[in-house]
């Protein structure tokens, strides 16, 4: 009898162990069944209103719209400033003298020498004059052989040199002329005053500096308005082609992110600049800045409006399955989605307008409230970077 009971025993622990793997073996097939592994892996969201923006995002940096470098065309010793920086200054306000002293001298040695000329010019004046009297009486007198062909051709020739001296006297006055006016011009040069009106942002010569214009323009002064200011972006290659001039911009400021500027593209330069082996064109942005907000030098975060729509459709890019370009049509490009029906999902296609990296404009195709499937965090860990442009894996 125990024999007996011992084998029962162990039966029935053998018919528990089976059942248990058997009930395992179910649980492990239903959830890796197609429904269920469908089920996991993709979660619904609903379609909803609001905006969306398509931009293209650069970093800048900051610059008066329109400066000028203020340099000395003499050279001599800086005798006196008479601004600072951050001064505000009229056209044609004083800057600057240099010791005029030896342009002065210049220009009085110039004059004296004016003067010479001017005398020598009257006295070969009467000596023409004479030549040419004595000139016109020995015409006369040759006529009735009164004088020898000799003392005529003497007389010819003394009038003739008087008039090429006063002819070299003239030249020898109009170069003398113009070296006066030359010396005086740089008289004028050592005083300095401001070709237009703006503010003082940079002072590069000081009081007593000796400059020397003859190898390289110093530079006294930097003045630049700063009513209107310039953005110097930077934007790649790949984003350069979608902008234009005119096109909307908006930008923020390290210190003052809150604050949004707007402005407008006034310019794209042609040549490039690169680095890092990465090529960007710089494109100009002007910004109004009568409140003094911006200073030269600050670093921006651009924001190159390419196109918006408000109070649209939108739609979570991730939901887009593969595109269909035979079925693109004058309302945007389409794509394929999964729409929930009930417990079931369908296939459906849609088209979109304006994209972003993370919302699209839906078109047409559903309407507010529909639900589309979304993978969820672990399928789309699972699928790496196989979704490619397709969001999701392709129907």
């Amino acid at each position: 009898m125990p024999q007996k009971r011992h084998t029962k025993k162990r039966i029935l622990i053998v018919l528990i162990l089976l059942g248990c793997v058997a009930g395992g073996g179910w649980y492990f097939f239903l959830r890796d069944a197609p429904g269920a592994a469908q089920e996991n892996a993709f979660r619904s969201v609903a379609i909803e209103k609001g905006n969306l923006e398509n931009v293209v995002t650069a970093q800048g940096k900051l610059e008066p719209r329109d400066y000028v470098d203020v340099g000395a065309q003499v050279s001599g010793q800086l005798k006196k400033v008479h601004v600072e920086i951050g001064d505000v200054v009229e056209a044609g306000q004083l800057l600057a003298e240099i010791d005029p002293e030896i342009y002065e001298s210049r220009v009085k040695a110039d004059e004296a020498r004016l003067k010479t000329l001017a005398a020598q010019m009257a006295e070969q004046t009467a000596q023409l004059s004479s030549a040419k009297l004595k000139l016109e009486r020995n015409q006369k007198l040759i006529k009735s052989k009164a004088i020898s062909q000799d003392v005529f051709e003497d007389a010819e020739t003394t009038f003739k040199i008087a008039e090429a001296q006063i002819q070299s006297l003239q030249a020898q006055i109009e170069e003398a002329q113009s070296t006066l006016e030359g010396d005086k011009a740089n008289l004028g040069y050592t005083t300095i005053y401001a070709p237009m009106a703006g503010t003082v942002v940079l002072q590069s010569s000081q009081e007593g500096q000796t400059l020397n214009a003859s190898q390289s323009a110093p530079i006294l002064v930097q003045l630049a308005n700063l009513d209107t200011m310039t953005v110097r972006a930077q934007v790649a290659e790949a984003d350069v082609m979608s902008l234009k001039a005119g096109l909307p911009v908006y930008f923020t400021t390290l210190g003052d992110q809150d604050r949004k500027w707007n402005g407008t593209v006034r310019q794209i330069l042609p040549s490039p600049e690169t680095v890092n082996d990465v090529v960007l064109y710089n494109v100009l942005v002007d910004v109004d800045n009568t409140d003094r907000r911006l200073m030269t030098g600050m670093s921006t975060q651009m924001f190159f409006v390419l196109g918006k729509a408000q109070d649209a459709l939108l739609i979570p890019v991730a939901a887009l399955g593969k595109r269909v370009p035979d079925q693109d049509n004058e309302k945007g490009k389409a794509y394929m989605v999964r729409v929930m029906r009930g417990k079931s999902m369908q296939d459906s296609i849609v088209h979109i307008g304006l994209m972003d990296r993370v919302q699209a404009e839906l078109v047409s195709g559903l309407a507010l409230g529909d639900k589309v499937a979304l993978p969820s965090a672990s399928a789309a860990s699972a699928a790496g970077g196989a979704a490619g442009r397709s969001r999701m894996p392709r129907l």
